[in-house]
């Protein structure tokens, strides 16, 4: 079934309020190329991350989730969307118009195409944005602004209009919540932050706090996450002042796996259009945890990132779960349960409702393909040996990766094996030849080209 971008009639939308109005709040925190290993209660050896920490002691660290894209702007389609983002020919990150139009990508993700913050907005929650937003590209200056999406309020870069400072996402989020409650309203916050992402904005304080370290580039990249988790830190700090805790559920997690300079680079200064200056890429020293590849991979280090999920009351405590097989895009339908939102029913996800397996009741297999498609080098770049696969799909307990082509493969069984160790493509002929299979019709499902209201002016003069 093809997704046309003529979506849905919101005003059939309902909700089931939840004695009144005391639905959950939710607060996504999704960081931008934060490795699975990146975290101190993952076991990095100098990055401390204290108030993450905190979020995994009182809640759970769910081990095997999986964003949709090893790069950030499909990834973030598919948060928003609980779509593929390869339905709308989001493959790679939105960039200046004339390389949108080289990778047959649209120019921003449509406004008539199904929205989580637009389905939370549309049933009663106050909903709002801050910090990165590359659903566009700053350097498009005709694109939809982020409130046009569902928001009532935002703060962003990366997108049309005025961009905010990178670091002021904390304090805009914490008025947000304390406006919220004073309004007797629950809220729906994306907070996107810009760390680890390159440039790498350091600020004197935090590069003290690791003095001692010999690296440069390993102390810049410390600096920049703890940095993140005060800031962290400070919102959970809001949410206990105002008595707000027990009712709300707070996610962490990343839109890919850490970047990584493909060979050995030198420390330099490096400027964004959209954040400024900051250190380049040679201070990326973000680590997957023993996964393997980095950003823009679909092995597990490009798309297995933290997923950590606290939810006083509801999700256990302390608690890991390294069975679950959760996709980012079952945070629209598991969102909507949450706050009682009645999908659309022209509305067909490609993710499921988690409710369940975050409350602890998890599944080993999944039931419910999952499917990635990327733009990827062939042959195999020797700098970047997990840097070719184009299609990938999860089918119960196996992960089969293709290249371009769909003439080279790997097999891996995702379950009894999630660092992807052996390859058991020779094998299993009848596996590859039934998940191909899979992969084709998929692949028959989605469009050609971007349609729709998606295209700025200036592509239209190309």
């Amino acid at each position: 079934m093809k997704l046309k971008s003529t979506f849905f009639c919101l005003a059939l939308l309902s909700f089931v309020p939840l004695r009144g109005d005391d639905r959950a709040n939710i607060l996504f925190i999704f960081a931008d190329d934060w490795g699975w290993g990146d975290l101190s209660c993952h076991g990095h050896p100098y990055v401390k991350t204290p108030n993450i920490d905190r979020l995994a002691a009182e809640g759970t660290d769910f081990h095997r989730f999986t964003v949709a894209s090893g790069v950030c702007s499909p990834s973030r389609t598919a948060v928003m969307t609980g779509h593929f983002p390869a339905r709308y020919n989001i493959d790679g990150h939105f960039a200046w118009v004339p390389s949108n139009a080289k990778r047959n990508m649209p120019d921003w993700l449509s406004l008539d195409v199904p929205l989580l913050p637009r389905l939370l907005q549309q049933s009663g929650y106050a909903t709002a944005h801050y910090g990165k937003w590359h659903l566009a590209n700053n350097m498009i200056p005709d694109s939809p602004l982020p409130s046009e999406y569902g928001y009532d309020e935002y703060g962003a870069f990366n997108c049309a209009g005025e961009q905010i400072p990178v670091h002021e996402d904390s304090q805009r989020a914490s008025a947000f919540i304390e406006k919220s409650a004073k309004a007797g309203k629950p809220f729906f916050i994306n907070l996107w932050l810009h760390e680890p992402h390159t440039p790498f904005h350091t600020v004197p304080k935090y590069e003290w706090r690791f003095r001692e370290m010999e690296s440069e580039e390993d102390r810049i990249y410390a600096s920049v996450l703890s940095h993140a988790d005060d800031r962290i830190g400070e919102i959970l700090d809001t949410l206990d002042n105002l008595g707000l805790t027990d009712n709300t559920l707070v996610i962490f997690s990343s839109d890919n796996g850490p970047a990584r300079a493909s060979g050995p680079t030198e420390l330099k200064l490096m400027y964004d259009t959209a954040t400024g200056a900051g250190w380049g890429i040679a201070a990326a020293k973000g680590i997957t945890g023993g996964r393997k590849g980095y950003k823009s991979a679909l092995f597990q280090g490009g798309i297995n990132v933290p997923f950590i999920v606290r939810w006083p009351g509801k999700v256990g405590d302390g608690e890991i779960d390294d069975r679950s097989l959760i996709s980012a895009v079952d945070l629209l339908p598991t969102f909507c349960e949450i706050a009682g939102v009645k999908l659309p029913a022209s509305y067909v996800p490609d993710g499921v409702s988690q409710v369940e397996a975050l409350k602890g009741k998890s599944s080993r297999i999944r039931e419910k393909p999952l499917y990635w498609k990327m733009g990827s080098a062939w042959p195999i770049p020797e700098s970047r040996p997990y840097h070719w696969v184009s299609y990938a799909i999860v089918d119960q307990k196996w992960k089969l990766m293709a290249n371009q082509d769909l003439d080279y493969f790997e097999l891996y069984d995702i379950v009894e094996d999630p660092f992807e160790k052996v390859d058991r493509a020779k094998g299993e002929p009848e596996v590859i030849k039934q998940l191909l299979g899979k992969v084709n019709r998929w692949k028959a499902t989605l469009s050609e080209k971007p349609t729709g209201n998606v295209f700025s002016e200036e592509r239209k003069q190309l």
